[in-house]
C-alpha cells in the first residue's frame, strides 16, 4: 500500500554546501549548519556637548595654554619685580641707615669690653705716731712711695695716698697693678666696675717689670676677668685704648696706636731701667698707671707702667710706656702665650 508523503510547514533553507573531500554517505543526515554569528548592536549617537567639543577642541586646547601661561605669570603680574640693587643703591642706602642710626666706634666697643675688669687702686700709707691731721680730716705723713719708679701717682687731694689702675685678669679677684702704685701702702683698696670697695693684699711682685699682683678679700658676684693676648702680632700702627684714672678721674678712655716695641725707659732719677716695652701714643697721665692696654677686638696686651717726662710737669706729652701682657702674665704666675 502506498504511503501518503508529509511535508514540513517550515520554509526551506539551502542546503550548505558540504567541504570538498567530505562526502556524505548516501542515505546519511546532513549535519546541523553552524550558526551564523550575532551583529554587534549599533552605537548611541554622541551628545550634544560632546560634538560641541569635539568641533571646538583646537580652540581649547588654545584656551588652555594660555590660562597656564597666565599662572606662571601671576607673581610677575601681581607683585613687584625685584631687580638687583645697583652699587650706588648699596651705598646710598648704607649711609641713609648710618645717618639714622650710627654705630659705635671701635674705640667704644674696645672700652665697653674692658670695663667690667677695671679697677680703681689706691696705696695708703698711715701717719706717723703723734701726727695730727689737718683741716678737713686731711692725714699728713712723712712717709713717701720711693722715687726710683718711673711714676708716682699721687692723688693731688690728699697726702701720704697713691691712686692708680689695675684690671682683673682671674674671676678669683686677682688683679695686676703696677708695683709703684702699692710698694710702701699700709693699706691698699680697690674699688669693682659694679661700685664694691674691697681692701686687697700684695701676693705676688715683678720688680724689674714694675709689676704686683693684688688678692682683693672681697669679690663682687659678678666679677669678670679680662681676656689678654699675646703681642705676637702687635706692629706699629696698630690702634689701642687705655683705660685708667687719670689723676683719680675715670674710668677714662684714650685711643691712639702702638708707636714701637722693644723699648727702654729710665726713670727721671735714673735709678731704673725698664725694657721690652710697647710704646703708644694714646694719652695717659698719673692715676693711669697699672691700667690695661687694649686693642680694638677688646683683648689686653699690656699694663701702662710710665710716661716720658722731659719736664717737671709730669704731664703726658705723647709717649707712653706699657709693659707686655707675656710679662705680667708671668709676675702673676700665669702660663705664657
Amino acid at each position: 500500500m502506498a504511503r501518503t508523503p508529509l511535508y514540513s510547514r517550515s520554509p526551506l533553507r539551502p542546503a550548505r554546501a558540504a567541504p570538498a573531500g567530505d562526502a556524505v554517505p548516501p542515505g546519511a543526515d546532513a549535519a546541523p549548519a553552524a550558526a551564523e554569528p550575532s551583529q554587534p548592536e549599533p552605537a548611541a549617537p554622541p551628545s550634544r556637548w560632546a560634538r560641541a567639543v569635539h568641533r571646538r577642541e583646537r580652540w581649547l586646547w588654545a584656551a588652555g595654554a594660555l590660562l597656564l601661561a597666565l599662572l606662571a605669570g601671576w607673581p610677575a603680574w601681581t607683585g613687584k619685580i625685584i631687580r638687583p640693587l645697583s652699587f650706588e643703591q648699596i651705598d646710598t642706602a648704607m649711609r641713609d641707615s648710618i645717618a639714622k642710626e650710627p654705630l659705635n666706634s671701635a674705640a667704644a666697643a674696645a672700652y665697653a669690653a674692658v670695663l667690667p675688669s677695671v679697677v680703681r687702686v689706691v696705696g695708703r700709707q698711715n701717719p706717723p705716731a703723734g701726727t695730727a691731721s689737718g683741716t678737713h680730716g686731711k692725714r699728713k705723713t712723712g712717709g713717701k712711695i720711693p722715687a726710683d719708679h718711673p711714676k708716682v701717682d699721687a692723688d693731688p687731694d690728699e697726702a701720704g695716698r697713691s691712686v692708680g689702675t689695675g684690671v682683673v685678669i682671674v674671676d678669683k679677684g686677682l688683679i695686676l697693678t703696677n708695683l709703684h702704685v702699692v710698694q710702701g701702702a699700709d693699706r691698699i683698696t680697690v674699688t669693682f666696675a659694679d661700685g664694691t670697695d674691697s681692701d686687697a693684699t700684695i701676693v705676688g711682685i715683678q720688680a724689674q717689670d714694675d709689676l704686683a699682683v693684688l688678692q682683693a678679700l672681697v669679690i663682687p658676684d659678678d666679677l669678670h676677668a679680662a681676656t689678654m693676648r699675646s703681642t705676637g702680632g702687635l706692629v706699629p700702627g696698630d690702634h689701642v685704648v687705655a683705660v685708667g684714672f687719670p689723676f683719680g678721674i675715670g674710668p677714662s678712655a684714650s685711643y691712639g696706636v702702638v708707636s714701637g716695641l722693644k723699648r727702654e725707659f729710665r726713670s727721671p732719677e735714673g735709678k731704673r731701667m725698664l725694657s721690652n716695652l710697647i710704646q703708644f701714643d694714646a694719652a695717659a697721665n698719673p692715676g693711669n698707671s697699672g691700667g690695661p692696654l687694649v686693642t680694638l677686638d677688646g683683648h689686653v696686651v699690656g699694663i701702662v707702667t710710665a710716661i716720658m717726662n722731659p719736664n717737671q710737669q709730669r704731664t703726658f706729652i705723647g709717649i707712653g710706656f706699657a709693659v707686655p701682657i707675656e710679662n705680667a702674665a708671668g709676675a702673676a704666675g700665669l702660663p705664657p702665650f
